[in-house]
């Protein structure tokens, strides 16, 4: 079949069987990933997304239709939180209910145990005393009583305090964070750059476009997931998977 009518049969099918269709000869797999903005990836993210990540500026660095769905399948996954938390309608953003003595948090869909990956992290109310963001195991806890730095108080999680630029790791503080003098506090809306780099086997941070520096080395070589954890009521933090990271 032609090229065009192979995308209008493809426009109509779900990820898994577009998968498996990309994997059946070279010309199939050209039509799908050949044009990242095709009507097969429109038709997928109109489906799988919901208006207000479409129409809002969720997804604003994300340029690509078949990025968003991708970004979608990587965010925050709905039956890997703390119980006090939600994932709101546009399936990006967590929102932590008011509940008194507890530290939340929550996992990514998906894990990464090789390659290069970049994600945007962003508070969208107060930080309240802890706020952290970073990466953990599937072992890693993601609730506990009080106010506490949750990513990063066992070996399972790598954190980044938000409040007061302390880096966390096995319970304890691993140094500040980023290392200049002055370092300026985060403010309300500004979106981080995490990009974990499991043939380095590193974690960095990017604020804008400046690159922050290697926030932590040696990282296993296990399946490491996105997380954050919070403890202001009603905050919400959004989380957007990017791919690859652009070097430069």
């Amino acid at each position: 079949l032609p090229g065009r009518v192979l995308e209008l049969v493809f426009s109509y099918l779900e990820l898994r069987e577009l998968r498996s269709c990309a994997l059946v000869c070279k010309l199939w797999h050209r039509v799908l990933h050949g044009d990242e903005n095709s009507e097969v990836w429109r038709s997928l993210a109109a489906r799988c997304l919901a208006e207000e990540a479409l129409r809002t500026d969720i997804l604003c660095n994300v340029p690509t239709y078949k990025g968003k769905v991708r970004a979608f399948h990587h965010a925050f996954s709905t039956n890997d939180c703390s119980r006090n938390v939600y994932i709101k309608k546009n399936g990006f953003t967590l929102h932590r209910n008011p509940i008194a003595q507890s530290t939340d948090g929550a996992r990514a869909k998906i894990g990464f145990s090789e390659g290069r990956h970049a994600w945007e992290v962003w508070w969208e109310g107060p930080l309240g005393t802890v706020a952290v963001i970073g990466i953990a195991t599937k072992r890693a806890a993601m609730q506990c009583q009080g106010y506490v730095a949750l990513l990063g108080s066992d070996d399972q999680s790598w954190g980044w305090n938000l409040v007061d630029n302390n880096l966390l790791h096995n319970g304890e503080v691993n140094g500040s964070f980023p290392q200049c003098n002055n370092a300026p506090k985060y403010q309300i809306g500004e979106r981080i750059r995490v990009i974990l780099d499991m043939e380095d086997k590193t974690l960095a941070f990017e604020r804008g476009y400046e690159f922050l520096g290697v926030a932590f080395r040696g990282l296993p070589k296990v399946c490491l997931y996105p997380a954050v954890s919070a403890v202001y009521g009603n905050t919400e933090v959004t989380l957007v998977y990017l791919g690859k990271p652009l070097d430069g």
